[in-house]
């Protein structure tokens, strides 16, 4: 008895591109993660530390924008994901320079923010 192959589905025609895709995405979460670790370390290092009441508010409005920047990574990547694999389906792929010019850009400005606070604490 010769047993059937699965006919190919739309998405085994792009595994490739898929699976970058996929790669891209996990990137992005792991970035958020990275991003909302390093600003809990800060908060829970300056807490251990005496400070002015300045640089504690600094410290927590760090900490909560990158909470923000990393949940706003998240859901952005999350949406480039589906609306990718949709176009990488249909042939219509487009990229999505918006959105990268904007995540990087949050990501710089946490980035800067977590600078400025170590080069005051120098």
């Amino acid at each position: 008895m010769r047993e059937e192959r699965p006919k190919p589905t739309e998405d085994s025609k792009y595994i490739q591109q898929h699976l970058a895709n996929e790669r891209t995405f996990l990137a992005w979460i792991r970035t958020s993660i990275a991003v909302i670790g390093i600003a809990f370390l800060m908060i829970n290092l300056h807490e251990k530390s005496t400070a002015s009441a300045l640089s504690t508010f600094l410290v927590q409005l760090i900490g909560a924008l990158a909470v923000v920047i990393s949940v706003c990574t998240i859901v952005f990547s999350t949406i480039s994901y589906v609306m990718k694999t949709k176009q990488i389906n249909e042939q219509t792929f487009r990229p999505s320079r918006p959105l990268i010019w904007f995540l990087a850009s949050l990501l710089l400005l946490i980035t800067g923010l977590f600078g400025y606070y170590f080069f005051t604490l120098l």
